[in-house]
């Protein structure tokens, strides 16, 4: 692991890095969602699949589907859609499967930026707080693209930081100061939850995400922002 200053991995550490994190928090990662948004992150996935524009019996893949939120959301909302999820981190899709009670959603493992996935084979894909995680953003688009059939949807949730003078100086707060304070019940190890505050500050902000989306070939790109600027949520059409 790296031993510099910063708390964040190299790119040839961030794979592992990033699978050994997760693997740590599955079992209380849902509890972590929820105090850090403050019950929020349900809300924003139920946007999620709203946004992904699906038809009744369509194809949905979620990638990074972790605790499978975002997939069982999809099914709630269209209790016919074939649901897919994958993930980099076995620990957290057991989590998902221990959920997912009628066994509807075949779970996948695999990296993001190398999808076990046919060519056009779903209707969308979407992702909740996955690019912080990845080493090539652009590759992660371009897969998801790959895989979604012409005329369908990508979908990506993530954390921004405000453009907002004051909003951006509560947002630094709040995450270096408030966030490893939580993460600190989670895990014993500190460069963990030192990992999320500045993996956010290295982050693209909202319109360069759309640029990057835009130079995969996906199109009709927009976004919003949600609470306060500190989270986006990004449309595009394949």
């Amino acid at each position: 692991m790296n031993t510099s200053a910063s708390p964040l991995p190299t790119l040839d550490e961030k794979p592992i890095y990033v699978r050994e994190m997760f693997s740590e928090t599955a079992r209380r990662y849902d509890l972590m969602n929820r105090l850090m948004t403050v019950g929020q992150d349900q809300r924003w996935r139920r946007m999620v699949i709203e946004a992904c524009n699906l038809p009744p019996d369509g194809r949905l893949l979620d990638v990074a589907t972790g605790t499978a939120d975002i997939a069982l959301e999809a099914l709630k909302q269209h209790p016919n859609l074939a649901v897919f999820g994958s993930d980099f981190t076995h620990e957290m899709m057991l989590i998902g499967q221990m959920k997912d009670e009628q066994k509807q959603i075949p779970f996948t493992e695999a990296d993001a930026m190398r999808l076990p996935f046919p060519d056009n084979a779903f209707d969308a894909a979407c992702s909740g707080f996955l690019m912080r995680n990845v080493t090539d953003i652009a590759a992660t688009f371009a897969e998801q693209k790959r895989v979604v059939k012409p005329g369908g949807r990508v979908v990506c949730l993530e954390i921004t930081r405000p453009a907002t003078p004051v909003w951006r100086d509560l947002f630094h707060l709040y995450f270096h100061k408030f966030v490893p304070r939580i993460m600190a019940s989670f895990s014993s190890n500190k460069s963990a939850y030192d990992y999320l505050p500045a993996s956010t500050v290295a982050f693209p902000r909202p319109p360069e995400l759309k640029s990057i989306m835009g130079s995969v070939g996906i199109r009709n790109i927009s976004y919003r922002t949600l609470m306060l600027g500190t989270i986006a949520l990004h449309v595009g059409e394949v």
